[in-house]
């Protein structure tokens, strides 16, 4: 990639502004980056949406909502004191557990009084003539700033589905990223529950419970593997903690930002078959997502020894499931496993051997409409009190998108990114300048601990600015070249493994007319934050920099 960084004089001083900084969030993101830019000394507003802090974990109360990463690893590392006195109750925190270590975090650093809850970013304008953002809110609020740090998220914006006739429903209907706060009873009640996703696992067992008939609508089966979750062994906590920075700098050298698992040293191919289940039935036992995944180093990158991962679990599958019909129903087959999602669960499989559960194949005999009573199929019609839409999000690109954010020389993000989205390292967009995005498209994200991911992408961009501002840079871009160079790794990547195989929210495939583009790097984390660093190290090459000329 040639060195395009550029100290060139641009014609007028640098214009005051509101704040150095606004970030559009107040999720994991937008705190941690409100954390290091007081570090600097800079001024920045956050704006968020919701009610409370928190992002993902403010709005996803739905029953069952939990991390799939370990509590231990899935929790800032930024300071060692927090992370020492914290206590996890569980293996994997839950929505609540994890809502208020949030919020803990914003009292703790004192975040507060730089937010702005219930107000929604609407529109973002850079002008390019005075190198600012003009950022308007829903609350009639327009404020200038030098920078834009959008913290919006990855999976914040909610995908309810167009069936004909939903508005016809006579009872009561939720989406799973729309939970009431107060929660939902659901005893004695007929309920559907549409989709089969991660909130989909997580929450069917428990509604199972409540309700007096359960229907599940699945159009893919999904490969999903035991949570293994449990209260916290003190034990475990302890030596944990105790271990921290040595934890901590281990997971920055793996492919998802999660220390703890020996690598793989060999090929699922070179291993004799009952050796190869053996490993496979330790991993499954142990539960988790990322330590199967890490069984050996080929189960994403070729076909035939995912076959056989993919196998054993299927074959998990029609040992639990006592139904035959609905056992094979539940087995994935039109994706390799991990191409999508894997999600964990907890008695996600045996609910179906409760009499009060029926699981419909919706790709078989697809929803037609919502009605007045229920829903109807293809083949049948069903009565329902109340309908549970566990249909998932605009992932990655949605948040950005819903903003009107344009520039004075008449780009639009909308137009942009149009056929897909594209960035820089997904951390910037050529034709926006003085914007950063934290885990956007391009980078890891979803694809690596977003914790991890998120504090990496954010102190690049703190320093980043610290660089600008020793500098007197008032205007940063990435170059169309950069960007072009970037989304075509990021695409050859992708190409070289398994991934593209699957229709997933990876590429969109969960949204009507949305182009599909594989949107997350998957080369791995640590390759990733590599090249980040050497771009950084070479004066931030495939950038920009304009400087202001002082006034005499």
């Amino acid at each position: 990639m040639p060195d395009t960084h550029n100290d060139s004089a641009s014609a007028g001083a640098m214009r005051e502004t509101d704040y150095d900084v606004v970030i559009v969030g107040a999720g994991l993101a937008g705190l941690y980056t409100l954390h290091r830019l007081r570090g600097l000394g800079m001024t920045a507003r956050a704006y968020e949406a919701g009610s409370g802090v928190g992002g993902t974990w403010f709005w996803n109360k739905y029953p069952g909502a939990r991390c799939d990463v370990e509590s231990l690893e899935y929790s800032y590392a930024f300071s060692d004191e927090l992370q020492q006195e914290w206590h996890w109750p569980e293996r994997y925190g839950n929505q609540p557990e994890i809502l208020e270590y949030i919020n803990h975090v914003a009292d703790r650093f004192d975040l507060r009084r730089d937010i702005q809850l219930n107000t929604r970013v609407t529109a973002a304008v850079f002008d390019d003539d005075t190198n600012t953002w003009t950022v308007e809110t829903d609350q009639g609020d327009t404020v200038t700033a030098r920078y834009c740090i959008m913290a919006s998220g990855n999976l914040s914006t909610p995908r309810v589905p167009d069936f004909k006739g939903i508005e016809s429903f006579k009872g009561k209907w939720y989406h799973s990223g729309l939970w009431p706060a107060g929660g939902v009873d659901f005893t004695g009640k007929r309920v559907a529950v549409i989709g089969t996703g991660s909130s989909g696992v997580q929450m069917i067992p428990i509604i199972a419970r409540q309700a007096k008939h359960l229907h599940v609508f699945q159009r893919t089966a999904n490969f999903i593997l035991p949570a293994g979750n449990a209260p916290m062994d003190p034990k475990r906590e302890s030596t944990h903690k105790a271990d921290y920075p040595a934890r901590r700098e281990a997971a920055q050298h793996t492919p998802f930002g999660i220390g703890g698992f020996p690598p793989p040293t060999q090929s699922a191919l070179d291993v004799p078959e009952a050796d190869r289940n053996a490993a496979y039935e330790a991993k499954w036992q142990e539960g988790g997502s990322i330590s199967f995944l890490y069984t050996y180093t080929d189960l994403l990158t070729n076909q035939e020894a995912n076959d056989t991962a993919a196998d054993f679990v299927r074959n998990k599958i029609r040992g639990i499931v006592k139904d035959a019909e609905t056992a094979e129903l539940l087995c994935p087959n039109d994706h390799p496993m991990g191409t999508k999602r894997l999600v964990l669960d907890t008695g996600y499989f045996e609910t179906y051997n409760r009499d009060n559960v029926t699981l419909v194949n919706a790709r078989k005999t697809p929803i037609e409409e919502i009605t007045p009573a229920g829903l109807r199929t293809a083949d049948a019609e069903y009565e329902f009190d109340a309908i549970v839409f566990a249909t998932g999000f605009d992932a990655i690109t949605g948040a950005m998108k819903e903003i009107d954010l344009r520039t004075t020389a008449g780009l639009t993000i909308q137009d942009n990114w149009e056929a897909g989205p594209r960035t820089y390292l997904g951390l910037m967009v050529a034709g926006f300048p003085n914007m950063f995005v934290i885990t956007g498209p391009g980078s890891p994200s979803v694809k690596a601990n977003m914790i991890v991911a998120i504090e990496q992408h954010t102190d690049w961009i703190v320093d980043c600015l610290q660089h600008l501002r020793e500098k007197g840079v008032s205007r940063f871009e990435a170059t169309k070249q950069a960007e072009d160079e970037w989304v075509q790794h990021v695409n050859e990547v992708a190409d070289s493994t398994l991934y593209p195989k699957a229709n997933s929210w990876y590429v969109g495939a969960n949204i009507p007319g949305k182009p599909r583009v594989f949107m997350p790097y998957v080369g791995g984390y640590e390759r990733y934050k590599a090249i980040c660093d050497d771009v950084a190290a070479k004066g931030y090459e495939g950038c920009v920099m304009t400087r202001e000329k002082t006034t005499a």
